[in-house]
């Protein structure tokens, strides 16, 4: 079909934002085309990829680093809302763990790209907080924003480890960072309801981990 592109997930035509549903579709039908993608996103390679990203998170925090997350628009809230799981807590009720939303500091965010140029936003701010082993953690839909790849260049640089939760073929962000979990999907509201999935899923694994003895868990990682 000309003008339209295939969601691998759904083997479907995608509707582009332009084309909005019927006003008589029903959320019923959305949530079950929504449960055949993630089906689908089960047994893609985005699984195994969220798996990886998850230990080196984890991997982190039991050796004492921090996260740092960043992103825009609803990345950014995205960010926001894993770092806020971390310092408080997601289910279990555990001790407060090290993280930091570089999207949340307007005074910052401003003042660098006021001063400096928006592609510095996050990335001057890695420079400031960040420190070798801690993981730095960008999401993108798309995985072209410039302020992400060049805040994850400056990671790795400066010897954090980069993370990229991107969507699509997982652009130049995915190719800065360390490891990089990619969404099959242009639909932007999808991957980020699957970047929220996964993070969601890490939280879990955080929250086995430091409600079991941390002792054996740390000989386990160190291997």
């Amino acid at each position: 079909m000309a003008g339209h592109w295939v969601d691998p997930l759904l083997h479907l035509p995608y509707r582009p934002t332009t084309q909005r549903h019927p006003l008589g579709s029903s959320a019923k039908e959305f949530l079950a085309e929504r449960a055949v993608k993630y089906e689908s996103l089960a047994a893609s390679d985005y699984s195994r990829q969220v798996d990886d990203i998850c230990s080196v998170i984890v991997e982190c925090l039991v050796s004492e680093r921090k996260i740092i997350a960043f992103g825009n628009g609803g990345s950014a809230a995205l960010a926001m809302h894993f770092t806020g799981e971390l310092v408080g807590r997601f289910l279990a009720d555990r001790a407060p763990l090290p993280a930091i939303c570089l999207s949340g500091d307007t005074s910052a965010l401003t003042a660098i790209g006021n001063d400096y140029a928006y592609e510095e936003i996050f990335a001057r701010q890695i420079q400031a907080h960040g420190r070798a082993g801690d993981v730095a953690l960008g999401l993108s839909t798309s995985g072209k924003s410039t302020n992400i790849v060049s805040a994850l260049n400056r990671a790795d640089a400066l010897g954090l480890v980069g993370v990229a939760m991107t969507g699509g073929d997982g652009g130049p962000a995915s190719q800065a960072a360390k490891y990089a979990a990619k969404v099959p999907s242009n639909d932007t509201g999808f991957i980020q309801e699957a970047h929220e999935a996964a993070l969601h899923f890490i939280c879990h694994r955080i929250d086995e981990v430091y409600t079991n003895d941390l002792k054996e868990r740390k000989i386990a990682l160190n291997g």
